[in-house]
């Protein structure tokens, strides 16, 4: 992992990060109220359910509201993500904020600083082949499990469980981490593990089909984590204070929609971000994120969730040193914003 974020400092400048651009309501919003929007590329980890408060406030219009014309990208990666951040692809990147650690560990002149953080909990989940509803840890003993890639945050997140429940990740589980990402459940389906660490519709569907029973919560069970965060080179947080401003007053009013209304009203706001996913289906997701707290009521990363998130990386064997949250973290427009 630290060998791949080295090779996108030296390719950022040629590279831009897979796109995939997401329709919403703002489109619609009347060009004349706000006559000098600023163009924002912002370009996300991943499109997910996990994510409602910034679709909340891209499909209520709240970016618009604050002069800010989005463009919404997936990147599908971290890396790519990253990628796209540094190579001036994207002006705001979405993820997990190890990223920002692993290339200003590698020396990056111009890093990435975290400015809001959106998740507090991990937003994956456990399955089972079977129904079991007095499950424990302990289970996992000597089972097959699929996994996620080495150095990515879901990985770390379940090994940090296994550790906390006195297991060790290396010797009393089989954990396979040679599926992509998007194909676990399909391989959890077709027969292959005793259990599989999944994301949101993955977890849902292999239930719906009868293919799986979620057993237990990551996002829960780690307790919270500083999972999603908003970054910015240092040099375009310099740049453009008040765009970084506006984006994070948008943010904060999804977050504030997201504690102020229930599951079925949220999906229902959100629904369009997921055309092919129908509204039972995306309440039920947003109903089990809702339970577990997965959303802060604002957006400021405490220093103490980053000393926590360099503990994970520590215990993965992810970090070369610990970096200053001091020069990757700024509460300063979150601060603001929840006023």
């Amino acid at each position: 992992m630290k060998k791949r974020f080295t090779a996108l400092l030296l390719v950022a400048l040629m590279l831009s990060a897979a796109v995939c651009a997401c329709a919403s309501k703002e489109e619609g919003v009347a060009e004349e109220n706000h006559p000098e929007k600023t163009k924002v590329v912002l370009n996300e980890v991943a499109h997910s359910i996990f994510y409602a408060p910034m679709y909340v406030a891209i499909e209520e219009g709240y970016f618009q509201e604050e002069g800010i014309d989005l463009e919404l990208v997936t990147g599908f990666g971290a890396d790519k993500t990253m990628t796209a951040v540094l190579s001036d692809s994207a002006d705001i990147g979405f993820m997990g904020s190890e990223a920002s650690i692993y290339t200003y560990n590698e020396g990056a002149t111009d890093h990435v600083v975290n400015f809001a953080q959106l998740t507090q909990r991990a937003g994956n989940f456990l399955v089972a082949r079977q129904e079991m509803p007095d499950f424990t840890w302990e289970d996992l003993k000597g089972t097959d499990v699929l996994g996620g890639r080495k150095g990515g945050m879901p990985q770390m997140v379940f090994e940090y469980i296994l550790k906390q429940n006195g297991i060790d990740p290396a010797k009393d589980v089989a954990i396979d981490q040679s599926i992509d990402f998007g194909s676990t459940a399909a391989a959890f389906a077709e027969g292959q593990a005793d259990f599989t660490v999944e994301f949101e519709p993955g977890a849902t569907s292999l239930e719906q089909e009868g293919k799986g029973y979620v057993v237990a919560s990551l996002g829960t069970d780690s307790g919270y984590v500083p999972y999603t965060a908003f970054s910015a080179k240092q040099s375009y947080l310099d740049e453009n204070p008040d765009v970084i401003q506006g984006f994070t007053n948008a943010l904060q009013k999804g977050m504030d929609f997201v504690q102020a209304h229930t599951p079925e009203e949220i999906a229902a706001v959100i629904e369009p971000q997921f055309k092919e996913t129908d509204l039972d289906t995306i309440t039920t997701i947003v109903s089990r994120y809702y339970e577990q707290d997965t959303w802060k009521d604002n957006l400021i990363f405490q220093e103490e969730s980053f000393d926590l998130l360099q503990d994970i990386l520590d215990e993965a064997g992810e970090l070369t040193k610990r970096a200053p949250y001091a020069d990757l973290v700024t509460t300063e427009f979150a601060e603001k914003a929840a006023r």
